[in-house]
């Protein structure tokens, strides 16, 4: 994810999804494989929306090579700040992931990576909450 920072004007939003597992009978959380930026891909200064096909492939690969403990924790993406916040659009398209995509847990997580900081939401799939977990400084 921090080969995308968006530290020069002419690098475009960048993202992905997050794999990973969930540790049992704990609050941890393993981010194992996160894709990266692939054709299909829509990107621009301002703005990333994932192209599904690629990204569900490796999701389907890697969930299959891990024999099922290998999971979709969320998404990524980059934004051209210091220290990031979601936009409404973020807000919005997080909310749909939410209520419509198919995973195995009770939270998703969504990071965005900024200029100088990096920063994560937990969303939770019973209520379509969406909490700030935390900034962490590059």
């Amino acid at each position: 994810m921090l080969s995308y920072v968006q530290d020069m004007d002419e690098k475009d939003e960048a993202g992905g999804v997050i794999l990973g597992r969930v540790i049992k009978e704990s609050n941890n959380v393993v981010i194992d494989v996160n894709t990266e930026p692939m054709e299909g891909d829509i990107r621009s200064r301002t703005r990333f929306k994932r192209g599904k096909k690629r990204h569900q492939k490796i999701i389907n690969e890697i969930w299959k090579k891990s024999e099922g403990t290998c999971n979709y924790l969320g998404e990524w993406h980059t934004h051209p700040e210091k220290n990031p916040s979601p936009s409404s659009v973020d807000i919005k398209s997080w909310t749909r992931i939410l209520k419509k995509d198919v995973f195995s847990t009770k939270y998703l997580y969504f990071i965005i990576v900024g200029t100088e900081s990096i920063g994560v939401w937990e969303g939770n799939r019973e209520n379509l909450k969406i909490k700030k977990l935390n900034n962490v400084k590059r």
